[in-house]
């Protein structure tokens, strides 16, 4: 068994609270944890054990005893902090999305590369059930040449603050830069880009929009300035046609999960079927992922590596696998969100170079 891995926690509301709960069945030691708030502060350190607490994060990464740090902050933090994290030599697991934009994204990569340390996202849906049985019929060929792709995420009525759960913070650019496509999107983005490759991004067509009513009341104390429902077609390298459809809000009932379609069959993620002609018959089949789970566990080495987000990370820097590249996926969803922003002001298609040269940093130092 290697050795535990001993973080340090950047960021302990929410979402922290989230992670240091998941921390607890893995091989972590978590040593120190930071943030501005005592109060919570105090509170976690109790809850979870944890040794060591600061109230200014640089602090924190001046512990030798720390490997790597998990930043839980609001999007327009991840870059600085993140990137202070690797200068410092620690390896950096950050919640999404990347960064609050393009070009704070880009520099946070280009910073782990600079340093030689690692940076994974949470990005949770690489590592679901329905992730990994598509990954097996891709790989065992039984899709074909994937030309087709679509990425769906559903609300009925959902918002952040508006409809009563979460903060305001999720609905001002100032701190969450974005609105659906940022808090839920970039899971079903980055799922459907993992699967295909991550192919380059070529051109994006796309609107955001913001029609549903809500409580007035909530609209002037949150200052909601952020789209509720984020729309986008992409031309990806390779001939792949890309279409986006992710909603906070919306007046219809629920679609279909996110599909993949090939020249020999197509996957619909969510519930997971698969859909093919055999012997000039139409077939639509479903799998026992459940017990194929089971098996995989008990016969394939380093299975549990992949269990979650949090546990591939903790493998990673163990030495036990090598690391998923969450950080570039996030990257590239970066792109294809602020290319749908960015079509939907001019009214026009846009390229990738447009958005990487029209992407401006949105980073707020601590």
């Amino acid at each position: 068994m290697a050795d535990k891995v001993k973080i340090g926690i950047i960021g302990v509301g929410q979402i922290g609270n989230m992670h240091l709960e998941r921390y607890q069945k893995l091989p972590v030691d978590i040593v120190a944890a930071a943030d501005i708030d005592e109060a919570a502060l105090g509170e976690a350190a109790e809850k979870y054990g944890i040794g060591r607490t600061f109230t200014d994060f640089r602090e924190l990464l001046k512990s030798d005893e720390i490997v790597a740090v998990d930043v839980c902050l609001h999007n327009n933090l991840h870059a600085p902090v993140t990137i202070a994290a690797l200068e410092a030599g620690k390896h950096v697991y950050c919640e999404k999305p990347i960064a609050g934009s393009y070009a704070d994204g880009k520099a946070m990569v280009a910073a782990a590369k600079r340093t030689g340390k690692m940076l994974a996202m949470q990005l949770f849906s690489l590592f679901s059930p329905d992730t990994k049985a598509a990954q097996r019929l891709i790989r065992e060929g039984y899709l074909g040449k994937l030309y087709y792709a679509k990425s769906i995420g559903y609300r009925r009525r959902n918002r952040p603050y508006a409809d009563g759960y979460g903060t305001s913070s999720f609905v001002q650019k100032s701190i969450a830069a974005g609105g659906a496509l940022f808090d839920m999107g970039v899971y079903h983005i980055a799922q459907v880009l993992y699967l295909l490759g991550n192919p380059g991004i070529q051109t994006i067509t796309g609107a955001a929009h913001q029609e549903i009513p809500m409580y007035e009341d909530r609209r002037r104390s949150s200052k909601y300035d952020v789209e509720e429902l984020g729309l986008g077609f992409v031309r990806l390298e390779g001939g792949v046609s890309f279409f986006i459809e992710e909603s906070w809000a919306v007046n219809m009932a629920e679609p279909h999960g996110s599909e993949l379609h090939g020249s020999k069959g197509g996957v619909r993620l969510s519930p997971f079927t698969y859909h093919s002609t055999v012997a000039d018959m139409e077939m639509d089949a479903t799998f026992d992922l459940e017990s194929a789970d089971v098996r995989w566990h008990r016969c394939i080495p380093d299975t549990d590596a992949y269990d979650s987000a949090q546990a591939h990370w903790a493998a990673a820097v163990q030495g036990r696998v090598p690391l998923v590249d969450s950080a570039s996926l996030g990257l590239a969803t970066m792109k294809i969100s602020e290319g749908i922003y960015l079509s939907s002001k001019l009214g026009r298609e846009v390229t990738a170079d447009e958005v990487e040269k029209e992407s401006k940093s949105t980073a707020v130092e601590v």
